[in-house]
């Protein structure tokens, strides 16, 4: 009994040896395919410089579905497809102002960019003075002195947070739910502080609360160097200043989520989905945000087919429409895949830029995290190095909440990731085509290990 105990060990043992070896020559094919063969930079580049912004309800949206598809069907897609759904227009409008018009600075300009989804000021513009809030609680104790001014949020990034996601997700409530918050005082426009601790002076655009039901006063991001400056202003007494944006809606209009698909060999009607989101907001290139994430997905589909990988399940790759200010693609993803009666197992997503890779965060259950978990010594070769608890990115996760499946996204190094986001800063340029690289082929290698043992 003790000598087939012992047989059934080691050829236990063995058997996970050897099953970690087959996977590791699989991963560093992928590997060596996406590193050596990549066409992820190059897309970039195609993607930022030939088609540029992107702003749902824009041409630039029109173009890059067009350019989308083709590069779905160059990549190798079994089958591709462009899944329409109602996108907002918002635009932008030209000359945004913000010029102090009181003291010895007057006429002295800002650098403001209005949010997205805000409203504008008219022709006319606002002339009024400014008042600092450093946060919703100082809002309150402030209130009565609010009505006919300009908020001004000056609420910064918690430097003592290593993870740059997090002093995201303390900070961005002021640009959310700022404006409706102060327009219920009585406020006219707000300015909020850019969502960034870079040392440039950009504003940072995004998305503010709109809706039937929400208050609407324009709203434009400050520079972080002028939010400096005008809070210096502030504490030595009243600053007036002229406030102009020409932002505004349109009707919604059409737009589209661009998918592909590798049909699975042994259940094609099981779907895996990985994929970004094409839209970026007006200010840039839309590179980090998420021109790396769309890449990378296409990347993925590519390697694979250029392997010969025959997939068990079916991959998706969806290209999201409308991330940026309404989370259209996604919800109509979703949505269609219920009406469908679709099965979805898995999905993952990227979006937090194309910097090197350090980990997944993974949404499952303990059972399917401890699982992801063990994989980590065949993807540490390649720089990831931890699969935490957390989820999957915004696009994936109608789908996942839908279908009460496991998501995942790729957790970039964050540290310079914003100071791009949303800023006139996130070009080509800024992105590295090593790091890229080595995020699509730890996406690639995380859906493959899905797609052999599942979660």
């Amino acid at each position: 009994m003790r000598r087939l105990s012992l047989f059934l060990l080691s050829f236990l043992s063995f058997s996970i040896l050897y099953a970690q070896s087959d996977d590791s020559l699989m991963i560093r094919k992928i590997a060596d395919e996406v590193l050596v063969n990549g066409k992820a930079y190059d897309n970039l580049r195609q993607l930022t410089k030939q088609i540029g912004q992107r702003l749902s309800g824009s041409q630039g949206m029109v173009k890059a579905e067009k350019w989308g598809i083709e590069k779905m069907k160059e990549a190798g897609a079994d089958k591709s497809w462009l899944q329409q759904c109602m996108v907002p227009h918002w635009v932008r409008g030209a000359a945004e102002e913000l010029k102090i018009t009181s003291g010895a600075d007057k006429n002295k300009k800002l650098a403001v960019a209005a949010l997205g989804n805000s409203t504008g000021t008219g022709p006319k513009g606002i002339n009024a003075p400014v008042i600092e809030i450093k946060s919703f609680a100082d809002l309150e104790t402030k209130k009565d002195d609010v009505k006919g001014k300009i908020v001004f949020y000056n609420y910064k990034f918690n430097s003592k947070l290593i993870r740059t996601f997090e002093s995201y997700g303390d900070a961005v409530m002021y640009r959310f739910m700022g404006p409706p918050a102060a327009a219920k005082y009585g406020a006219v426009a707000v300015l909020v502080r850019s969502m960034s601790h870079s040392t440039d002076n950009y504003p940072h655009t995004g998305s503010t609360a709109s809706g039937d039901t929400i208050p609407k006063i324009p709203s434009m991001a400050l520079g972080l160097k002028d939010a400096d400056w005008l809070d210096q202003q502030l504490q030595k007494g009243t600053v007036n200043v002229f406030y102009k944006s020409n932002a505004h809606f349109l009707p919604d209009t059409i737009g589209h989520s661009v998918i592909g698909e590798l049909i699975g060999t042994e259940s094609p009607n099981e779907i895996i989905t990985v994929g970004g989101h094409l839209d970026s907001w007006d200010l840039a290139e839309g590179a980090h945000d998420d021109g790396a994430g769309v890449v990378q997905t296409i990347e993925i589909l590519r390697a694979l087919k250029a392997i010969g990988y025959k997939p068990k399940h079916t991959i998706r790759f969806v290209l999201f429409a409308n991330e940026e200010n309404g989370l259209r693609g996604g919800t109509k993803y979703a949505e269609e895949a219920k009406a469908k009666n679709e099965k979805h197992i898995f999905a993952l997503e990227s979006d937090a830029g194309g910097f090197t890779p350090r980990g997944f965060s993974f949404g499952g259950s303990p059972e399917q995290l401890k699982k992801a978990q063990g994989w980590i010594p065949l993807l540490q070769p390649y720089g990831v190095y931890e699969i935490e608890k957390g989820g999957g990115g915004a696009d994936v996760g109608p789908i996942a909440e839908t279908m009460g499946i496991p998501a995942a996204e790729l957790i970039p190094d964050s540290q310079r990731y914003f100071d791009y986001h949303h800023a006139k800063s996130d070009v080509f340029e800024n992105v590295n085509k090593r790091e890229l690289e080595l995020g699509a082929l730890n996406m690639a290698a995380f859906i493959y290990l899905v797609d052999k043992y599942g979660l």
